[in-house]
């Protein structure tokens, strides 16, 4: 891991505040402008979205995004009240977790802030969640695994979308008996523009989370390089998680059942509820 006080974390370093007990934190408006959000608005949202996985973690919001008004200048020696937070480290981590991947700076954030404790802590209390919540916790690392898969296939030379679209749907093939993405998307009676692993319980999504997680590591550990090895990879491993499930008397993934609600759909109701939840400032803008 690159050290924290190299030039390009220098930005995350300097708008470090300290509290009078000697806690670090960090300004909610401020981490906004080292990630390149140019609107508040759009950063509250990502905000929403950390708060959520902090309080599915088992954290307190208050403790990690407890809420503040600042003092701005807005010109003519006037100033303004304005809306902000105060972001511990781990809130921080959170929210580059659920930042827009396409930024350079957001990846970044990711090193700067990474907690090496954070999936003993989902862990810790995963089991004292309820099914839906369980979804969204699971949800949430595959989409980080698929991100560094993402990057492991283009490092073995998958570069057009063709390419990783056939890539993904040789791990499916694997895990699921030979059903394809296509298939599977039948299979569950989704709609065009659904995606399969939003219509996923939690038991589907784990395994679906090995796959993702052993493909990479194999990948990574093999140095697998060309479309034919690195499909064959994520088929090999697809049909050993399955061998796995079948050998402990488990249900196969294609047979598990298919939960009404998608994903986004309860992470909409879950931020309404925490929006609902959290008592609101006087001045939001």
């Amino acid at each position: 891991m690159a050290k924290l006080n190299s030039a390009e974390y220098k930005p995350f370093e300097d708008s470090k505040q300290t509290d009078e007990n000697g806690l670090e934190f960090w300004y909610a408006r401020d981490l906004a402008t080292i990630l390149e959000y140019a609107k508040w608005e759009n950063f509250s949202k990502v905000i929403k979205r950390a708060m959520l996985a902090c309080r599915n973690s088992g954290f307190s919001i208050d403790d990690h995004f407890p809420e503040v008004r600042k003092m701005v200048d807005i010109g003519s020696d006037a100033k303004r009240k304005l809306a902000d937070y105060k972001l511990t480290r781990y809130a921080c981590y959170l929210i580059v977790q659920n930042g827009d991947p396409r930024k350079e700076v957001i990846a970044l954030g990711q090193t700067y802030f990474a907690i090496q404790t954070r999936r003993q802590e989902v862990a810790d209390y995963f089991n004292q969640l309820d099914e839906d919540n369980k979804r969204l916790v699971i949800r949430g690392e595959v989409k980080q695994w698929n991100k560094m898969l993402v990057e492991a296939a283009h490092n073995a030379g998958l570069i057009t979308d063709q390419e990783y679209a056939v890539f993904q749907n040789a791990g499916y093939k694997g895990l699921y008996g030979g059903l394809g993405v296509a298939d599977i998307h039948a299979r569950k009676n989704l709609a065009e523009d659904d995606k399969i692993l939003d219509f996923m319980g939690s038991e589907e999504l784990a395994a679906n989370l090995f796959r993702i997680t052993q493909t990479e590591s194999k990948m990574q550990r093999e140095n697998i390089q060309g479309a034919d090895a690195s499909n064959a990879a994520h088929f090999t491993v697809g049909k050993e998680v399955r061998a796995a499930i079948e050998r402990v008397g488990g249900t196969m993934p294609e047979d598990l059942p298919t939960p009404e609600k998608s994903i986004s759909d309860i992470e909409r109701e879950e931020i309404r509820k925490l929006r609902s939840s959290t008592q609101k400032l006087m001045l939001d803008e």
